[in-house]
């Protein structure tokens, strides 16, 4: 039995893979950014515990970290939770990843959500102060964060999951994928020790696929993580 925490899993993606989880016996803590949202009283006494927080806010993201670490150090931690659009796309999708990642116990498995539109993302991150990255942007660098932790956390695997154009309340009910498949890989990563790659890995319907170069680049990695450091004023280590 593990004690994984999803983010983002009030509904769509986050709480299939958060009721997957639970389903397979594991103690699951999900995030939520509005307790409203937790209407079924049913669902709500499958959870081990529910942090609340909105992840657009720097402030509440701390807020959410320190809920978190309550439940003490996870087995499993996975960064759920996206917007598709900007400007809060950068903030929920990257920084958030990085702070909660910066700012918890490091756990023994660390599973992001990336896009396949990462592909199209810039490497400026002068958009990052500025305020003007994209959603592909967004995803480009989230999954370069998940491949750099994959080489610098000793002793924590890191990987970066494109769960398809899935029908989602963010995806659109005329998405092409796979909704089971969407959570699959994410299910798969936090509980399985025989993966291949064991870290690094960007994944899509557990098979690991090429992603955008940069994401593999240790410079621009290097060059990601100061530039989060020094917007948030959280260092990751």
């Amino acid at each position: 039995m593990a004690l994984i925490l999803v983010t983002g899993a009030s509904s769509g993606l986050g709480h299939n893979t958060a009721s997957a989880l639970a389903d397979d016996g594991h103690e699951v803590v999900i995030h939520v950014r509005n307790p409203a949202r937790i209407t079924d009283a049913g669902d709500a006494a499958r959870w081990k515990g529910v942090v609340i927080g909105d992840l657009a806010d720097l402030d509440a993201i701390h807020g959410v970290a320190r809920q978190a670490s309550e439940f003490g150090r996870f087995d499993t931690v996975i960064h759920n939770a996206g917007v598709l659009h900007s400007p809060e796309a950068v903030t929920v999708n990257t920084i958030a990843p990085y702070m909660l990642t910066a700012l918890m116990s490091k756990p023994a498995r660390l599973i992001y959500l990336s896009s396949s539109m990462h592909r199209t993302g810039s490497t400026d991150l002068g958009r990052l102060a500025a305020g003007t990255a994209s959603y592909d942007d967004s995803k480009l660098w989230v999954t370069t964060l998940a491949l750099a932790l994959a080489s610098r956390w000793e002793g924590t695997s890191s990987h970066a999951v494109d769960p398809g154009w899935v029908p989602t309340r963010m995806g659109g009910a005329g998405a092409p994928d796979d909704l089971t498949a969407g959570h699959q890989t994410q299910v798969w990563l936090a509980t399985h020790h025989d993966t291949i790659p064991h870290t690094g890995g960007y994944w899509y319907h557990q098979q690991p696929q090429p992603p955008h170069p940069a994401a593999l680049d240790a410079e621009f990695q290097g060059h990601l993580i100061q530039a989060l450091k020094h917007h948030t004023g959280v260092p990751l280590d």
